[in-house]
């Protein structure tokens, strides 16, 4: 199968690697340096202390790529339309393309720029965080991703690309409530993202603090809520469950994905996860004043941080 990663950063590039590894043809696609760094020395792959190399192009231009079976969209939430849309050269008669970005309304957005029968729908838990160009640290083990038709059905496509992420050693699941798998994963960021991003801590110190424990139990309860509310069936029964899912089988220094954001002075997904839950909130009037707090004060951040993330954290 031939597989492209449309925003291969720290995630996008772990993943594609790791599948690279198991036999897929893949393409990385993202910003100059890294994929600069990858086409002359390789892309590192850092699990626990030791680092291994795979060998896999990297482009910038989806031209030069051209059409592939599978578009895999790991680009910032808030750059999925654009992003998709400059990326159409990948886009050919069979191709599927499949979300697997934080947060919640990606597949409505794929929908309108691609087509309603091209879209699949996902999460994956494995994690990265770049540690230079070209070097990620990959966080696997235990770590599965849900795929799964927006109507539920189990297709032919959803058998192919179980089987190679399996073919690559991860774990992944077809699921037939894809809808209660995104809310699942939604839990899980709202759990840590915006608590590390305030706190500036990975995620050892974070779990460390009893108080932060309590604001990340009473954010997804409220989301929790406001699932319910709107008919969505969860796998998740107890608020604590997703707050200790969020940090399984990483390392103590792991940071999460809104932290490693506002470290670069980028903007965060926080819209498309503690603001998801406070829109649907206001939609089901499910009071949801945790989440509010918590989209105030990363938006705080980023205003603090002046340019394209203070732009950005008022545009969302």
């Amino acid at each position: 199968m031939r597989i492209c990663i449309l925003g291969a950063g720290a995630l996008g590039s772990a993943l594609g690697g790791v599948l690279a590894e198991g036999g897929a043809d893949v393409r990385l696609l993202g910003r100059p340096v890294h994929m600069e760094a990858v086409n002359h020395s390789g892309l590192t792959l850092r699990e626990g202390q030791h680092d291994r190399k795979v060998h896999v192009q990297a482009h910038t231009d989806a031209a030069a790529v051209g059409p592939v079976d599978l578009v895999i969209v790991l680009v910032k939430s808030f750059h999925t339309r654009e992003a998709v849309t400059a990326a159409r050269a990948l886009i050919g008669p069979e191709t599927t393309v499949l979300s697997l970005q934080n947060g919640l309304g990606h597949e409505d957005i794929l929908t309108e720029v691609v087509g309603h029968d091209r879209v699949v729908a996902g999460k994956t838990y494995v994690g990265g965080v770049m540690l230079a160009p070209g070097h990620v640290r990959v966080g696997t083990l235990g770590k599965e991703t849900l795929i799964g038709e927006l109507d539920g059905t189990v297709s032919a496509r959803l058998r192919q690309i179980a089987a190679v992420f399996e073919a690559a050693g991860l774990a992944i699941t077809v699921s037939t409530n894809i809808l209660g798998v995104i809310w699942d994963k939604l839990l899980v960021n709202v759990a840590t993202g915006a608590l590390s991003g305030i706190t500036r801590l990975p995620y050892g110190p974070l779990y460390a603090v009893p108080e932060v424990e309590d604001c990340a139990i009473a954010a997804v309860t409220e989301a929790m809520a406001v699932a319910q509310a709107q008919g969505v069936t969860l796998a998740t029964l107890d608020a604590r469950d997703a707050w200790a899912k969020a940090a399984e089988g990483l390392p103590p220094e792991f940071k999460a994905s809104m932290l490693q954001s506002l470290e670069k002075g980028s903007a965060t997904e926080i819209d498309f996860i503690n603001g998801a839950v406070v829109r649907w909130g206001e939609r089901t009037g499910v009071p949801t004043p945790v989440n509010r707090v918590l989209v105030a004060c990363i938006k705080g951040i980023e205003a603090g941080l002046g340019g394209d993330a203070a732009v950005l954290g008022r545009a969302a």
